[in-house]
């Protein structure tokens, strides 16, 4: 009798409960995906809302002379000017670019303190397709004001505002989602490499929003917005929220007679328990760790989306390249990034320390960032390497903090088996950080015109804040660690 071929037998040797985990894993991966996708594109197209039409002043007279004639046989566009896009073509520039990106960031931290207890009270697959759906709007309607030849400032202000508050449905749906179907065993791992399609959603967004930046830049916002909509349907068809959810008991063996109810939205706990009440914001930073991390988060989420807003407008400025260029050069920093992750995630779980982890990347991430400053005026070739290097050091702590230790927190054992606190905790702990993530790009804005070395050292700054957070809740758990001991060696004693 002939044998089942290698690859047959290789699919019929899981379970169906280990194929369903892997199908949420690349559900939710490909979905929050589609989330990072939609919001590159505005550091893409900020090199083409604003050119630098102007020529240094280091030209020779020929080539000005050169330069001026190219200039006024170009014919002048009804909807845009020679420096750009008004009004982003003033010389106020940074500074305009930089409100859209506070604008947007804003709205996140402060709607995604809200969006976790939203989220904790209502079916996940409901509130998360809503959210991509309003997102998928709101971030072509961005784009909208190309093609309708819009030039008030206010009118992309309100986009990113209302695109940010949509945008916060995202993250403490797919944490609680995979944290209800992987338990702690390697966590930081999983974790680590479902995290990178934080890297690889800025990828993508870069290189579609690149495709079209210097042509029709419009479409840079059009198309992630077509995208994470479809992503919405996808969800609302697919996605499954827990692991012991009646209407998943159907797929798992020895189920084939079981019938669903039509209303099986009952609240179940991680282990298959009772029904237990969402936690209070209150609650939820009482739980040790909680305050130590999100503070660690908001100074090393502000390093990481400087980069991400600003990244490919400092190329453009340096390495003196197009856009487009530009931006498939920064999509490095978020290669850099995946490997970051996925090796924060491994560490953590072979140590089991998960402050002390964060606290050896970020010490090595500041002296990175001023190298990254000094050699990526040396040429293209040293930009990359720095590129790998920094996106490295600069995400590992992002991404271990965003997902494997709010994991962690939102399943900790003071809360008695309540998994119900995960999407709340997670939303505090990334809304922090999204204050951070506001702050460092306005920053950027406002530092930038007085030279690019002052953005790095605010970076440094930052980092160096980060550092003393993650060293002090280090420090904080050996104290309690050695108290627990203590108490253990006295009532032993006894």
């Amino acid at each position: 009798m002939a044998q089942l071929p290698p690859g047959v037998r290789l699919i019929s040797s899981f379970t169906r409960d280990q194929w369903c985990r892997a199908f949420i894993f690349v559900l939710t991966f490909l979905l929050y995906t589609s989330f990072h996708l939609s919001r590159k594109p505005i550091s893409i197209v900020k090199g083409e809302l604003h050119k630098h039409c102007a020529p240094p002043n280091e030209i020779e007279l020929n080539s000005y002379k050169e330069y001026a004639i190219q200039i006024q046989s170009v014919k002048k566009l009804s909807n845009e000017s020679q420096c750009g896009w008004e009004p982003f073509d003033k010389n106020n520039y940074k500074q305009l670019l930089g409100a859209l990106d506070y604008s947007f960031l804003c709205a996140y931290a402060v709607g995604m303190y809200f969006s976790g207890i939203i989220g904790e009270r209502l079916p996940i697959r409901y509130y998360l397709t809503a959210g991509m759906l309003a997102s998928g709007l709101f971030t072509a309607m961005f784009g909208l004001g190309y093609f309708y030849n819009i030039h008030n400032l206010w009118f992309y202000m309100m986009a990113q505002v209302t695109n940010g508050l949509v945008q916060t449905t995202g993250w403490p749906s797919v944490v609680t989602c995979i944290g209800n179907w992987f338990g702690k065993g390697r966590r930081g791992l999983i974790m680590g490499i479902w995290n990178s399609h934080t890297s690889v959603g800025n990828i993508l967004g870069s290189l579609i929003a690149g495709y079209w930046v210097s042509t029709c830049w419009g479409l840079s916002f059009v198309v992630p917005g077509v995208i994470i909509a479809c992503m919405g349907i996808v969800c609302f068809l697919f996605l499954i929220e827990r692991k012991y959810d009646p209407a998943m008991q159907c797929l798992l063996p020895d189920r084939e007679n079981c019938t669903v109810p039509l209303n099986h939205n009952t609240a179940v706990n991680g282990e298959g328990g009772n029904s237990m009440s969402a936690i209070s914001f209150i609650g939820a930073l009482r739980i040790p760790g909680v305050i130590e991390f999100s503070l660690c988060l908001l100074f090393a989420k502000l390093v990481s989306y400087t980069f991400l807003f600003w990244l490919p407008l400092y190329i453009t400025n340096v390495e003196h390249l197009d856009a487009k260029k530009a931006g498939d050069l920064s999509t490095l920093f978020d290669v850099g990034g995946i490997f970051g992750g996925i090796l924060a995630g491994l560490v953590s779980d072979r140590l089991e320390k998960r402050a002390s982890t964060c606290g050896v990347m970020l010490s090595l991430a500041a002296p990175a960032l001023y190298m990254f400053s000094a050699i990526s005026k040396m040429g293209l070739e040293a930009t990359i390497v720095m590129l790998l290097i920094s996106g490295a050091l600069v995400n590992g702590p992002y991404a271990l903090i965003t997902t494997a230790v709010s994991a962690d927190l939102g399943t900790h054992k003071s809360l008695k088996g309540n998994s119900r606190a995960l999407s709340t905790v997670t939303a505090i702990i990334d809304g922090t950080g999204s204050v951070g993530a506001a702050l460092g790009p306005l920053l950027a804005g406002l530092i930038s015109p007085s030279g690019w070395n002052n953005v790095f050292y605010m970076l440094m700054v930052a980092d160096a804040c980060a550092l003393l957070v993650s060293a002090n809740q280090t420090f904080g758990a050996i104290f309690l660690s050695y108290q627990a001991r203590s108490a253990k060696m006295d009532s032993s004693s006894v």
